[in-house]
């Protein structure tokens, strides 16, 4: 519980803390440049993600070869919005929050944002499933996205959501962050958020530079030097020196020394890998090897793999800003007209209606922040880049083992015994398209002790991500019981793999090493 507390002390003072390292320097940009970069922005997104769809989690731990062409045709936009909504979650989620600020205005409330995208009819994976969960269960931000309430607080969700924040702050960082302070942490925290704080920050940059290196060094500025999430960007942005003509040579250095995932719980002893330090990486190849080129910037950005089209729609939001859309090639925009009047399922915003809503966002936070409009002429009070606090998910965790749960005699209960010091169990209550108002009622038992008791909905909009989990317990020997108590013959908890933790980081090869060295 301290930590906690203190968790939502450091939110409470950072507001204040991004308004007075503002270092204002206006410049003037026309209006007409202003509307044509934002609508790069959201037109770049759209192409990045549509075009990066089918290859999405196809290629884990490992790039897509040359040798494998990436589609793209006239038609592909339009139908795929139609026939494939569900891919647009990056974009369907920006526009909750977009469609929030509309509502209620620049100051409207965290608990609007939280309980807009909460009570959402879409689908949700992983940090904004949990994030859902906890509000809907009265865990409020920035606690829903805490690591200990939150076993996915480092994976991607708020960095592909994040775009809305650096469109509708150009020029301006630090207000970006401010934003991506209240939004971000209802979903994500420590480096799931920085990759939030980051993209946002970089779509602020595109407004007043078409220089790529200095767009992603400066960006990375808002982030604090002694997270993982800066120091992976750092090292990219130093490989892409050292091999200024080789992505993949880049590609292969993210992977031996920042691969490893120790949050997610698909990701852990997997090739898959969500976490937001990775694909950002993959977007800042994408863009670096890309040299401002929209067709390299897409193509080399999917090849990286993992999360394959999200990443692209991250790098084409961010270099369409650069470009603006006027200059968006020809090719890339085949279709874009038909598709630009078609609302994104669960919103009633469609790309016209967000490029309008945009510009109107962006001109109001101008002018809230010190700038001026002036007709055609707009004046911007541009901000140097200022880091966030520090904050670290899993800190002092490693994960030991995979091991299964098992049931009592009468499948009443889940047990397992572990030595460590945390658990997740893994499972399943609610198949996909499932809409039961049904809810397991549970009691988590830990040593004998009752320390939780989780309701498991059988809804796959409302359904609770991992079945528990805990990670603060006393390194030492365990025993967990889950208690089913109202038992269903409609519906049923599939367990899953429990992942265990330890306080001190192993390694695999020297324990086998030592382990045949003992043998006679």
């Amino acid at each position: 519980m301290k930590r906690k507390i203190f968790f939502v002390g450091l939110l409470l003072c950072t507001s204040v803390g991004f308004l007075q390292a503002q270092s204002p320097k206006p410049i003037t940009i026309s209006k007409q440049t202003l509307q044509d970069k934002i609508k790069g922005g959201w037109a770049g997104q759209t192409i990045g993600v549509t075009f990066g769809g089918p290859y999405e989690f196809r290629y884990n731990g490992t790039f897509i070869g040359d040798y494998q062409p990436l589609s793209w045709h006239d038609g592909y936009l339009k139908n795929t919005m139609i026939n494939n909504p569900g891919l647009y979650d990056d974009l369907y989620m920006d526009l909750t929050f977009v469609e929030v600020f509309e509502k209620y205005g620049l100051n409207a409330p965290v608990d609007s944002f939280a309980n807009a995208y909460a009570h959402a009819d879409y689908m949700l994976w992983h940090a904004n499933q949990a994030g859902r969960y906890n509000i809907l269960h009265g865990i409020k931000p920035p606690l829903s996205g805490y690591w200990m309430n939150n076993p996915h607080a480092d994976c991607i969700d708020y960095q592909i959501e994040s775009d809305f924040a650096g469109l509708m702050s150009p020029g301006m960082p630090n207000t970006a962050s401010e934003i991506s302070d209240r939004i971000g942490h209802i979903m994500n925290y420590g480096d799931g958020w920085y990759g939030g704080i980051y993209i946002g920050a970089m779509y602020t940059l595109a407004f007043t530079s078409g220089d790529i290196p200095y767009i992603i060094t400066e960006a990375l500025k808002t982030i604090p030097r002694e997270s993982n999430f800066y120091k992976c960007k750092s090292d990219v942005i130093q490989w892409y020196k050292q091999y200024p003509d080789d992505w993949k040579q880049t590609w292969l250095e993210v992977q031996k020394k920042w691969a490893d995932d120790i949050g997610c719980p698909e990701g852990v002893f997997e090739p898959f890998n969500i976490d937001a330090t990775v694909n950002a990486a993959y977007v800042v190849i994408g863009l670096l090897y890309g040299k401002g080129d929209f067709t390299r910037t897409l193509e080399i950005t999917t090849r990286c793999g993992q999360d394959a089209d999200c990443n692209p729609s991250s790098a084409g939001g961010i270099l369409g800003t650069v470009l603006g859309y006027n200059n968006i090639p020809a090719y890339w925009k085949m279709g874009l007209k038909e598709a630009e009047d078609i609302n994104f399922k669960y919103t009633t915003m469609s790309l016209n209606k967000v490029y309008a809503t945009g510009v109107k966002h962006a001109l109001l936070n101008i002018q809230q922040n010190g700038g001026k409009v002036n007709g055609e002429v707009i004046t911007i009070k541009t901000q140097q880049p200022v880091a966030v606090r520090f904050e670290k998910s899993f800190e002092g965790i490693y994960p030991v083992a995979t091991i299964a749960a098992n049931w009592n005699e009468d499948k009443t209960a889940l047990r397992f015994a572990f030595e460590g010091t945390g658990f997740v169990m893994r499972g399943e209550t609610a198949a996909e398209g499932s809409s039961s108002p049904f809810v397991f009622r549970t009691e988590l038992y830990i040593d004998g002790k009752l320390v939780e008791s989780p309701e498991l909905p059988v809804s796959y909009t409302t359904r609770r991500y991992e079945l528990c989990w805990k990670y603060d317990l006393p390194r030492g020997k365990h025993n967990v019981q889950l208690k089913i108590l109202n038992s269903s013959g409609e519906y049923k908890v599939t367990p899953g793999t429990v992942i265990t933790y330890d306080n001190k980081r192993s390694d695999g090869i020297k324990a086998n090493e030592n382990a045949a060295r003992q043998q006679p």
